[in-house]
Parts: structure tokens; C-alpha cells; sequence
């Protein structure tokens, strides 16, 4: 692999050719293992094989793609790639192409293209929530700064824009529309919701734009560059909304719970930014109900939480009030609609991993 610009792009702009002799898929793939849910892929004797080398393919074009002469902006950009991550967005991509022809090299192309528009989601989200480690590492604006973090995240939608050009007006429509989302979610949740609006239900909608529209985006473009019948689009869409929600959901309380998180993000970030999460939403609400074992945890939450003392009091006492199983079951609600929008499908490996995988995120202990 090359850090020129110009020779990485000779391939990471376009379908791979039928040969590929610098493409060692079995050691690329050792690297790589699929998320918890995702069982019966690596169990199909067919499936199995098939996803593993296009992931395999998929992590060589990452790097393809983020690959840059000047020396600042390739570190900075491999950063996030380098780190890892389960990729669960170009692993959808490809599990849904095979509702038709997943051999089709476009389908590798959309993967790439939504796990980058991911990866500049991140270095954006980690600058605005004051994020100090990401997938295990410091993140970008700790080591490099703020300015240079907000750039890299604006570079790495580029090059996803370059590849999903090359795919066609309708790829490019809709991770036109899916930025869109992404960009309003964002900023949703930075202004909060308006005085007549329901602060859970405002909730609900910045996370189905920050998490569900990619989501869904990434099965679709499965589906539309494998040439899979036009009936299953809009209920994998509607699958990967539901899905997206529900996953940031168990995420959200995870983290303002206080279980050690493997994607490295430290416990209680979102409490200690101010970052409205289910559970806190549900807390001031039994408060304004007069519940008063919620009034004297929210003096706590609302309180100075710059000390690691009080940040741990705070997550342990809402780790242990009734708030954080109810919302859990608002996460398995989100997770049970997703897995009912899939009842049209055929039956199969593609349609069982995508119901364990959506049971699977809401079961997670870290």
C-alpha cells in the first residue's frame, strides 16, 4: 500500500478488477471479526466466505481511500481506520447485498462509501462532545487539535463524496439526503428541543437522524447495487432506522450506566457534557412528577461533575435507579418494531442475521 495520493486512487475510485494480486484477503480477514449477532454468517458454508473477503476488500479500500500525499492529512485521516471498529455499516451493506447479486464490485464501493461518511461523522461528534478516546485511542482533536479534527472529518466526507459519485445519481441522492440528517440530528441535540416540544420525543428523532439514516442507508445500498428486488428496499430502510435507533439507545445507557465500554469511550461522557441521554430524560421527567429520589439524583447530574469522584456517584447512582430499565425496554421496543419490518423477506441467512443482530444490540453487556 502506497501513501501517494494519486497511485491510491487508481483503485479506491473504482470496482475491483477481476484479479487482484496485491489483495491477501485471508490476512486481511484474520484481522476482522464479525459483531455479536452476525453467528450464522460465519456458519453458512456459502455466505460466510463471501462477506469475509468483501470485508476484506472493504478494509483495503478504507485505506485506499483515506490514503493522502501530504503527510498531516494522511495521519490524521488513518487515524479512526487504524483504531479499528466493528463495522457494522459496510458489514450490513454487504450481508444485504445478498438479497441479489452480492459478486457485483459496486457493492464493495457503497460499503466503503458509508463507513467513511462514519468515520467523519466521528471526528466531528468527538470534537463537539469533548471525547477524549475513541475505539481505545486518543482521539484526533486531543492529539492534533479541534481545527484540524473538524478538517480531517470535512476531507474524509470528500473522498466518500468521490466514491459515491462514481456510483451514480441515485447512490449520491441519497448520501446526499443521509448527510443532510446527519448534519440537522447533530444539530438538534446541540440546540435541545423547542418549549411545546417533548424532550424524549426530540430524543428520539436526533438520534433516528445521527444513527438510523446510516443505518439505513447502508442496507439500501446493498440492496440497490446487487440488483435485489425493489420490494425489499423500503423495509430495510425501515429495518435500519428501527435498528439504529434501538443501537444508540443501548449504547446511550451503557454508557451513562457506567459498564465498561470496548469502543474505548470512557464512562459517562455524555452525563459530564450535558449530552441529553434516555435515561437522564426519563429522571427529569419522574422529577417534575415529584418523584423525589430523581430530584436529589438530578441535583447530582446537574452538578459539578469535572472531578472523577463526582462523575462516578453520579453514573452509579443512575446505574441503580428504576429510569435505566425503563430504558432498556424502550431500546427492545425499538429493536422488536426492526425485526417486524423484516417479516416480508425471504427466509434465509441474510434475513436471520439481520433479526439475531438487532436482538443482539440490545442485549449487550458492554
Amino acid at each position: 500500500m502506497t501513501n501517494s495520493a494519486d497511485q491510491s486512487w487508481t483503485h479506491a475510485g473504482h470496482g475491483l478488477p477481476s484479479s487482484e494480486p496485491s489483495l491477501n484477503t485471508t490476512a486481511i480477514a484474520t484481522g476482522l471479526q464479525l459483531p455479536a449477532g452476525f453467528a450464522a454468517i460465519a456458519g453458512d458454508p456459502e455466505l460466510g466466505p463471501a462477506i469475509t473477503t468483501n470485508l476484506a476488500r472493504v478494509e483495503k479500500k478504507l485505506r485506499e481511500a483515506i490514503a493522502n500525499s501530504d503527510p498531516l492529512a494522511d495521519a490524521t485521516s488513518r487515524h479512526l481506520v487504524e483504531a479499528g471498529g466493528k463495522r457494522i455499516r459496510p458489514l450490513l451493506t454487504l450481508l444485504c447485498a445478498h438479497l441479489g447479486d452480492a459478486s457485483r464490485p459496486a457493492v464493495v464501493q457503497a460499503a466503503v462509501v458509508v463507513e467513511l461518511t462514519h468515520l467523519a461523522t466521528l471526528y466531528h461528534d468527538d470534537v463537539m462532545d469533548s471525547a477524549p478516546f475513541r475505539r481505545g485511542a486518543p482521539t484526533a482533536h486531543e492529539v492534533w487539535g479541534n481545527s484540524v479534527a473538524v478538517l480531517t472529518g470535512d476531507l474524509i466526507f470528500a473522498r466518500a463524496s468521490i466514491l459515491v459519485s462514481e456510483l451514480g445519481s441515485r447512490a449520491l441522492g441519497i448520501q446526499a439526503r443521509t448527510f443532510e440528517r446527519l448534519c440537522l440530528g447533530q444539530l438538534h441535540e446541540t440546540v435541545g428541543p423547542r418549549p411545546d416540544e417533548d424532550p424524549v420525543e426530540h430524543y428520539l428523532s436526533v438520534i433516528a437522524d445521527k444513527t438510523g439514516s446510516l443505518v439505513a442507508a447502508s442496507g439500501q445500498l446493498g440492496a440497490i447495487f446487487s440488483g435485489a428486488d425493489e420490494s425489499y428496499e423500503p423495509m430495510l430502510v425501515e429495518y435500519g432506522e428501527k435498528v439504529g435507533v434501538a443501537f444508540q439507545l443501548a449504547d446511550d445507557v451503557i454508557d451513562v450506566t457506567g459498564v465498561k465500554v470496548k469502543s474505548g469511550k470512557s464512562p459517562g461522557t455524555d452525563l459530564r457534557e450535558g449530552v441529553p441521554t434516555l435515561p437522564v430524560l426519563l429522571l427529569r421527567k419522574k422529577a417534575e412528577n415529584g418523584d423525589q429520589s430523581a430530584v436529589e439524583l438530578l441535583k447530582l447530574i446537574d452538578g459539578d461533575l469535572s472531578s472523577d469522584e463526582a462523575l462516578a456517584a453520579a453514573v452509579a447512582g443512575l446505574r441503580e435507579h428504576p429510569v435505566t430499565a425503563e430504558s432498556w425496554v424502550v431500546a427492545r421496543a425499538w429493536a422488536n418494531e426492526a425485526i417486524a419490518a423484516l417479516a416480508p423477506l425471504p427466509e434465509g441467512v441474510v434475513k436471520t442475521s439481520l433479526t439475531n443482530f438487532a436482538m443482539a444490540v440490545v442485549d449487550r453487556a458492554s
